[in-house]
């Protein structure tokens, strides 16, 4: 669980990383009703989302996020959470699997098992079972012979990464978790629920990917914190100083804005 407490974001200075623990403040999650996605480019979004009056929403908590909504009987089984780069989706997934293994929330989760995209991508010309893609990325689970039988969470972490094809179209339908075949059929079917139905899924990505996933598979999408409240002051500053469309195209670069939006920045010259 190192991997998860220690994070190289937050207060931790360059090159040193901090406990999430130390720095996590509670963010809550909410349900999107709409299913159309925004494609608009990331800056123009923040910039939007600021200026946009409060609205009304439900919000859910991080460790509510696999429960039944209010007037639900059944929780969803696939959850796509959205937003744009560095709001923190990754963050997210950390501390819920973290708080879950410090026996937090959520005991009644047998496996939580976290993959990122960019990690599955160097998998992409090889062929496994889903048993034996486990076994690869989770070694502990090599004595576990029936998951069926307990309630498993993946993970599957920016989806805006993704290199594999995730062609749900043309797949075959696979059903064996003994059985190998590409890493793209095992995903494709993981998450349209052929292959472990009783488990659940999670995915984050950028809102222009979120496509990429056939919105019949997803059972509830969720946006990450309101992008409004990474508006942090002194944004206006540098948007008027320079082009900053490519500002926040990686988490990287949102962590530099924020480094430095965290000093005081001189009042912008006023227009008469």
């Amino acid at each position: 669980m190192q991997k998860f407490r220690r994070v190289f974001e937050g207060i931790a200075k360059a090159g040193q990383s901090t406990d999430l623990n130390d720095f996590y403040t509670e963010l809550f999650i909410t349900e999107r009703v709409s299913g159309e996605v925004n494609k608009e480019h990331e800056v123009r979004l923040i910039e939007t989302a600021s200026r946009k009056p409060a609205k009304e929403e439900t919000p859910i908590k991080l460790e509510d996020i696999f429960k039944p909504l209010p007037g639900q009987d059944q929780p969803s089984r696939t959850i796509m959470t959205t937003g744009v780069a560095g709001i923190g989706k990754t963050i997210l997934t950390h501390k819920f699997t973290l708080d879950w293994a410090e026996g937090k929330a959520n005991q009644d989760i047998h496996f939580t098992l976290p993959f990122t995209f960019r990690e599955l991508n160097l998998l992409k010309e090889k062929e496994f079972s889903l048993m034996e893609l486990l076994h690869h990325f989770f070694i502990q689970t090599k004595g576990i012979l029936r998951y069926d039988l307990f309630q498993v969470v993946f993970i599957l972490d920016g989806l805006d990464e993704c290199r594999l094809p995730l062609n749900f179209q043309n797949n075959p339908i696979w059903t064996d978790v003994t059985k190998s075949t590409s890493v793209d059929v095992l995903l494709t079917n993981l998450i349209r629920g052929d292959l472990l139905p009783s488990a659940r899924i999670w995915i984050t990505t950028r809102p222009a990917s979120a496509n990429q996933i056939p919105a019949k598979c997803v059972g509830m999408v969720t946006e990450g914190p309101d992008v409004a409240a990474v508006s942090y002051p002194g944004f206006a500053a540098v948007k008027e100083g320079s082009d900053a469309d490519g500002l926040v195209d990686t988490d990287l670069r949102a962590e530099m804005e924020v480094l430095v939006l965290k000093d005081p920045t001189p009042e912008s010259p006023k227009s008469s």
